[in-house]
């Protein structure tokens, strides 16, 4: 397994296929100085090999303030209630609850993985557009982008100059059993755009930068799709 990658000062790659398990999605975490949080969970079976990874960077893992689905698909999900019982709070958007706190099977697409989700209870509920959310001495915005499931958010923070885009599962896949939208998908990703992110990370093919890489990336998507 790799060591944690530093994205930009202050954010790493520390889950994934290639750093903790197959199953994992992309996990990101964010330091803000005195709070910590992770950008999704992974499948549920490497959370200790991802808090190691904290560890690993120098940092303080009882600094774990949230842990932020960006929706609610097992490989993204699997570990929150690990990481909540460490006491970091769960964080999604209001349209994902039926997904992450109720357990629906074919929300959480426990099916496609072949695994039994846990459901938890969520302790910050985002609802609207964008909402801010405070780590530390930085502010995540967290972006309303549904379409690969109903309640997607795709969070961001501008840091040191750089705008660092958590842009999970932007590739897909899509299956209406799971709610997906390929209509509000093309909204999302067009968002996405027009915040001009300088970094991309993304849930399951890592980082992508400068920003017309970024820009290229969204936009190989959109034609694909069209």
């Amino acid at each position: 397994m790799q060591n944690p990658v530093e994205v930009a000062d202050g954010v790493y790659l520390v889950g994934g296929q290639e750093l903790t398990d197959m199953r994992d999605c992309c996990v990101y975490l964010v330091d803000g100085g005195s709070e910590l949080a992770l950008v999704d969970a992974g499948f549920g079976y490497s959370c200790r090999s991802i808090l190691n990874n904290v560890k690993k960077l120098g940092l303080d893992t009882s600094l774990l303030k949230y842990v932020i689905a960006t929706h609610g698909h097992i490989d993204h999900t699997g570990g929150l209630h690990y990481f909540q019982s460490l006491g970091a709070k769960v964080v999604c958007h209001a349209s994902e609850l039926d997904a992450i706190s109720n357990g629906m099977a074919h929300l959480t697409a426990e099916l496609y993985y072949g695994a039994k989700y846990q459901p938890v209870s969520v302790d910050l509920v985002l609802d609207g557009e964008m909402q801010d959310l405070k780590v530390g001495g930085l502010t995540l915005h967290c972006l309303f982008t549904p379409g690969h499931t109903p309640g997607g958010i795709s969070p961001y923070v501008d840091l040191n100059g750089s705008r660092i885009l958590f842009g999970q599962d932007i590739h897909g896949p899509f299956n209406a059993s799971w709610g997906a939208d390929m209509e509000k998908w093309q909204t999302s990703m067009k968002k996405l755009i027009d915040i001009k992110a300088d970094i991309l990370c993304e849930g399951h093919f890592s980082i992508y930068k400068p920003a017309t890489k970024v820009r290229q990336y969204i936009e190989h998507y959109l034609d694909q799709y069209a």
